[in-house]
């Protein structure tokens, strides 16, 4: 919370954090499982791809097949697995960069590691505040959080942890 810390006015005070849920980072660990998945499902493929072509010498396990398959399906099954390796790290820098506060005040969205984007919303200026929740965001309590500001337009927050207690402390700053 340090950039919502520096932004605070003389008479502001914090009245509720928006903190990302569990199930994000299951999320991004899951990206890496996928891509490991992809992965070996590439290498399996190329092993019984040769294996009925009769490319394989008689004998050949799974392990030893892997230095005789064409380079290009080990490049693609290794692609696959970064990728699921870069969208885990993109999920966490996001997860560690993102800050969302209510003060008394405003409702404050910032993002970004380099480049820093900021959303703030006057709470005398929010119309309308809709909760989105799926099936698996009600039954663990998560969902993203709509905020309408007159002539701001649409902020989305991203799935945030207690969306209705979110949406509760932005009812309860505007009441103040």
């Amino acid at each position: 919370m340090l950039y919502v810390q520096q932004s605070l006015g003389p008479d502001e005070e914090l009245i509720h954090i928006g903190k990302f849920h569990w199930m994000y980072t299951i999320n991004a660990f899951m990206s890496i499982f996928w891509g490991l998945v992809m992965a070996i499902g590439i290498m399996v493929a190329g092993f019984y791809g040769y294996k009925m072509l009769d490319m394989l010498p008689k004998g050949v396990g799974f392990f030893e097949s892997i230095k005789i398959i064409h380079p290009g399906v080990r490049a693609f099954a290794f692609f696959m697995f970064i990728m699921g390796l870069v969208k885990f790290a993109q999920m966490m820098v996001i997860k560690v960069t993102t800050e969302i506060a209510i003060t008394n005040s405003r409702l404050i969205y910032k993002r970004g590691l380099v480049a820093r984007h900021v959303g703030e919303i006057s709470i005398d200026r929010i119309e309308g505040v809709n909760v989105l929740q799926p099936i698996m965001g009600r039954i663990f309590n998560y969902g993203r959080v709509m905020v309408r500001g007159m002539g701001v337009g649409e902020v989305v927050l991203p799935p945030i942890d207690d969306p209705i207690s979110f949406r509760r402390a932005i009812e309860e700053a505007k009441s103040r």
